[in-house]
C-alpha cells in the first residue's frame, strides 16, 4: 500500500498540530457569523466576474471551502466542513455555534493529551458529558405557539424582520408537519398564498379535459376517484371502470393512471359529458414505482377506496364501487392536481400519520426525513408557498437561500419546542457539568467534564465579541444573575428566559451541542493521517451520516 504513495502518513506530535491548524482555519472564519450581530465575511467567486460573495451563515461558508493547500491542514479543515455541512443539511441552522463548541473542546483537548492523558480514554468521558448536556437542554424546552412566538424564533435565525413575521404567520397556520414552498418572485417583496386541500405536481392527459380556461383548470364537485400506477392500453381496459361508476351513481369521475393511450384518452373523452358523466384523468404523481407507491397508500387513505397497482398485477376488469376514493372536490390543470376533503376514514387517517412521524422521527437518513416529511405534510392538508423577491437576480438567491434555512428552524421549533437563546441553554448545563465533576475520580474523567463546562460559555462569548461587548463582564454578570438570565446584545442588558424574547430552536441547540462536541471527542483519537495519491474532490457533499434522535 506505501508503494502507491507519493505523500508519506502523518504521525503524532504532527497530527495533532496540522488537524489543529486546518480546524482552525475554518472555524475562524465562520466564527464572525455567530450572534444576531454577526460581522460578514467577503467570498471571492472565482469564475464569477461579480462582487465577493457577502456571507453570514457559517454552513454556507464551509462549503465554499474546497480545500487548503497543505495537505496535511487540509484533513482537520475537511473534517470539520463536512460535520457542519450535514447539521445544516439536518437542522438549517447552528452551524456557527457547532463551530466554536468544537473548537473549544479541540484545543483544550489536546493540550490534555499532550499532557498525558490518555485520548480514548478522554474520548469516552466527554461523550458521557455530551449526553448529560442533551438531558439538560431537553429539561429547558418549551412548546412553541403563536405567529409572534414563531417569528421571534424565526428572527433569531434570519434577523430579517418581514421574512419573520410572514414565516410565523405560515407556520402558524400550516403547523409543524404543514407544506411550504419557497419559490423565487417576480416582484421586489415578499409574498405568499394558502392552497386549501392537497396537490401533487401532476397534471391533466389532454387540454381537451380542461373546462375553466380562464383558471386553465377543471374542478369536480363531490367526485369518485380511481386509484392506480397502470399503464392503459386499449379502451376495453377501462369499461369496467365507467360501467360500475355509472352502476353506482357516480357522475363526476378522477381516473389517476400512469399511462393512457391516444385510443383509450379518446374513450374518455368521448364520454366527458357535464350533462351524463365528468371524467378528468391525470398522471400517477411520483416517479419510479416506490414514490407511486407511496402516493397510491397516502391518497387511499385519504380518500377512502383501494389503490390498483401494476407490481400486484391489478386489472379494472374486478372493480367494485367499494374500490373508489370520494372526495368533496377535487381540481387538475395541465401540471398539477388537488384534492379537498377526502372522505377516507378518520381513525385510519390518524394512525397512518402517527406511523409516518415515528418513522420521520427515527430515520437517520435525509433523503427519506425529506420524503416523509412531504408525505406527512400533505395528508395533513394544510400548504402554502413563499415567493421571495428583491431587487436583483442575486438579492433574490440569497434571500431565497435563508428562507429555507430559516423555515428548517422554525419547522423544528415547532416540532420539538424552544429553548432559550443567546448561549444561556448552554450556560444552563454547566451546573449539571459541575456536580459530575465533583464526583469524577480518574483524570481523565475530570478533564472531560472539565472542558465541557469550559467549552460552554464559548458561544456566549462570540456573541458578545461579534456585538462589540466585553464577554468577560456579561458573563460575570450571568453568573451573579443565575441560570434563568440571558443577554440581549441589542438591549445590552441582561432579561430573564421565561419572557420568551430570547429563544430559539430547540433542535437547533441540542445538534448543534452534540455535533461539535462529540465531534471534537472523536477528533482527539486521530493519530494517524495517510492521504491519497489521488484527493477525491471535497465540492461534493458528503454521503448523510446518521443522525442521533436528541
Amino acid at each position: 500500500m506505501t508503494s502507491s504513495l507519493r505523500l508519506p502518513p502523518v504521525f503524532q506530535p504532527i497530527t495533532y498540530r496540522a488537524f489543529q491548524a486546518g480546524a482552525d482555519r475554518v472555524v475562524n472564519a465562520i466564527r464572525p457569523t455567530l450572534g444576531p450581530l454577526p460581522r460578514i465575511v467577503a467570498l471571492q467567486r472565482p469564475l464569477d466576474s461579480r462582487g465577493p460573495e457577502l456571507l453570514d451563515s457559517g454552513g454556507v461558508i464551509a462549503k465554499r471551502i474546497i480545500q487548503l493547500p497543505d495537505y496535511r491542514v487540509d484533513v482537520g479543515a475537511m473534517f470539520v466542513r463536512d460535520m457542519l455541512w450535514r447539521l445544516q443539511e439536518q437542522e438549517g441552522d447552528g452551524t456557527a455555534t457547532a463551530a466554536v463548541l468544537f473548537q473549544a473542546a479541540f484545543n483544550e483537548g489536546v493540550r490534555m493529551v499532550n499532557a498525558g492523558l490518555n485520548a480514548r480514554l478522554l474520548q469516552g468521558y466527554l461523550e458521557e458529558g455530551v449526553e448529560v448536556i442533551i438531558g439538560e437542554l431537553r429539561r429547558q424546552t418549551t412548546p412553541v405557539a403563536g405567529p409572534a412566538a414563531l417569528a421571534q424564533v424565526a428572527y433569531t435565525v434570519c434577523h430579517d424582520q418581514e421574512l419573520s413575521e410572514l414565516l410565523g404567520e405560515i407556520f402558524d397556520t400550516i403547523g409543524g408537519y404543514g407544506r411550504l414552498e419557497i419559490r423565487e418572485g417576480a416582484g421586489r417583496t415578499l409574498q405568499r398564498e394558502y392552497v386549501e386541500g392537497i396537490y401533487w405536481e401532476r397534471g391533466l392527459f389532454s387540454r381537451q379535459m380542461i373546462a375553466d380556461w380562464t383558471r386553465v383548470r377543471s374542478e369536480l364537485e363531490e367526485a369518485a376517484i380511481v386509484f392506480s400506477d397502470l399503464h392503459i392500453h386499449q379502451p376495453q381496459e377501462l369499461l369496467p371502470v365507467l360501467i360500475t361508476a355509472v352502476q353506482a351513481g357516480c357522475r363526476r369521475l378522477l381516473l389517476i393512471a400512469d399511462e393512457l393511450s391516444d385510443s383509450a384518452l379518446s374513450l374518455l373523452l368521448a364520454n366527458n359529458k357535464p350533462d351524463h358523466m365528468q371524467i378528468l384523468a391525470v398522471k400517477t404523481p411520483g416517479y419510479g414505482q416506490e414514490q407511486q407507491a407511496d402516493f397510491l397508500k397516502d391518497a387511499a387513505v385519504l380518500c377512502g377506496g383501494r389503490p390498483f397497482l401494476r407490481s400486484a398485477g391489478d386489472r379494472f376488469t374486478s372493480i367494485r364501487p367499494e374500490d373508489f376514493g370520494h372526495a368533496r372536490r377535487v381540481w387538475a390543470d395541465l401540471r398539477n392536481f388537488g384534492v379537498i376533503g377526502g372522505r377516507g376514514e378518520p381513525r385510519a387517517l390518524r394512525s397512518h400519520v402517527a406511523s409516518l412521524r415515528k418513522l420521520h422521527a427515527e430515520t437517520t437518513d435525509l433523503v427519506l426525513r425529506g420524503k416523509l416529511q412531504e408525505r406527512i405534510s400533505r395528508l395533513l392538508g394544510g400548504s402554502a408557498t413563499l415567493r421571495v423577491g428583491g431587487v436583483n437576480v442575486r438579492e433574490i438567491e440569497e434571500r431565497k437561500a435563508l428562507a429555507e434555512r430559516t423555515a428548517a428552524a422554525v419547522r423544528g421549533a415547532l416540532q420539538e419546542g424552544v429553548a432559550p437563546g443567546g448561549g444561556a441553554a448552554l450556560l444552563a448545563c454547566r451546573p449539571a457539568l459541575q456536580r459530575c465533576l465533583d464526583a469524577a475520580g480518574e483524570p481523565e474523567q475530570r478533564a472531560a467534564y472539565r472542558i465541557l463546562y469550559n467549552a460552554l460559555g464559548e458561544p456566549l462569548r462570540t456573541i458578545a465579541a461579534n456585538a462589540g461587548r466585553e464577554p468577560a463582564r456579561i458573563l460575570a454578570e450571568l453568573q451573579e444573575a443565575g441560570p434563568q438570565h440571558a443577554f440581549d446584545v441589542f438591549a445590552g442588558r441582561l432579561v430573564a428566559t421565561s419572557t420568551g424574547a430570547l429563544n430559539d430552536p430547540a433542535n437547533v441547540i441540542k445538534a448543534a451541542a452534540y455535533a461539535g462536541l462529540s465531534s471534537a471527542a472523536l477528533a482527539l483519537t486521530i493519530d494517524v493521517l495517510v492521504h491519497r495519491t489521488e484527493q477525491p474532490s471535497h465540492a461534493l457533499p458528503p454521503s448523510p451520516g446518521k443522525r442521533k434522535q436528541l
